[in-house]
């Protein structure tokens, strides 16, 4: 897809997905940083450590210099795979050894994700072996535009989370539950003293009704694992393979960077920085800490599934979950 033509399907992606039938409002929901004056609206993207809007170029250069690029998304949100695929291909035409990490495929499918971009499998049978359908299950369109460059341009692509089934047992029964064999697919150190991360996360399961995780400990436990699992995988490639890699993951794993971000950089030194991409449905507030650079989106859905975890402040709400991390550059 070229670069020209992002822009002209943003702006149409919000009148196809975002509307529904439905009718936008008068006033269009704004969002504001922290103790700044002004307001900001969709389609803007905001350098919080400079408190202003930036262009898309100056947001690029700024990349160039980091190491480890995490892109947070709402992942049926139509909106931030265009805007994902826009920065992917800024990236490769910047960057000859990029690799493409991506919590949308578990170690064990790696093998068959190889096989695909070495052109061992064709598409229908690589969606088959990884059980997209099955497993991920958010459209494959989505993520298409994503993967193909890597077949085609030779790019590395690798799977980061861990099997899907040892993070369901871990929700429903906790970590102790795990078999060794289901343990050798975690991370081998498993922090859950983070005091912030907990209270973010214990707003999250607030929000949204979980009828089958009733335990709210077992509910951060398989958080955590999930995203020490993430972390540790992608360090150890850093680690292997040195250069650039960027991070596509939901933004609920960047946000505040204690999901997976600082979990990296507990174990690998490197240069980072997190784009979060969120969707603007009311007025919000964002906080300095809770990324470098916030894209705002359109409240698009793909309509099936209508759900994301990240949560903002809205204006005067008291702010429980902020934490003062500092920058990684």
């Amino acid at each position: 897809m070229n670069i020209f033509w992002i822009p002209i399907l943003l702006a149409a992606c919000s009148w196809i997905f975002c509307g529904c039938g439905s009718f936008r409002p008068a006033m269009p929901p704004l969002a504001s940083i922290e103790g700044v004056r002004g307001h900001f609206a969709e389609g803007r993207i905001i350098d919080l450590e400079k408190e202003k809007s930036i262009s898309f170029d100056e947001l690029m250069n700024d990349l160039e210099g980091m190491e480890l690029i995490f892109v947070g998304e709402v992942h049926d949100n139509p909106e931030h795979h265009l805007i994902e695929v826009q920065i992917l291909q800024a990236l490769m035409a910047r960057n000859e050894g990029l690799t493409v990490a991506m919590e949308f495929f578990d170690v064990t499918q790696q093998p068959v994700m190889d096989r695909y971009l070495e052109g061992g499998l064709s598409e229908t049978a690589f969606l088959k072996d990884v059980d997209w359908a099955g497993g991920w299950s958010f459209p494959y369109h989505f993520y298409r535009a994503l993967i193909f460059p890597a077949r085609e341009r030779g790019i590395r692509l690798i799977g980061i989370n861990l099997p899907a089934k040892v993070v369901r047992k871990v929700a429903r029964s906790g970590l102790e539950s795990l078999t060794p064999e289901e343990k050798a697919y975690a991370a081998r150190e498993i922090d859950l003293n983070n005091e912030a991360h907990r209270a973010y996360l214990h707003e999250v399961y607030k929000d949204h009704p979980h009828d089958d995780l009733d335990n709210f400990d077992y509910f951060y436990q398989a958080q955590c694992v999930w995203e020490e699992t993430m972390a540790e995988n992608i360090a150890r490639d850093l680690k292997e393979n040195p250069g650039k890699m960027v991070v596509f993951t939901g933004n609920s794993h960047i946000v505040n960077r204690f999901g997976i971000p600082e979990r990296v950089l507990r174990r690998i030194q490197v240069k980072t920085a997190t784009v979060v991409l969120y969707p603007l449905t009311e007025r919000s507030i964002l906080f300095k800490n809770m990324a470098d650079y916030v894209w705002l989106t359109a409240a698009c859905s793909a309509g099936k599934y209508g759900r994301h975890t990240m949560r903002l402040r809205k204006p005067g709400e008291n702010n429980n979950n902020e934490i003062n991390a500092g920058k990684n550059r």
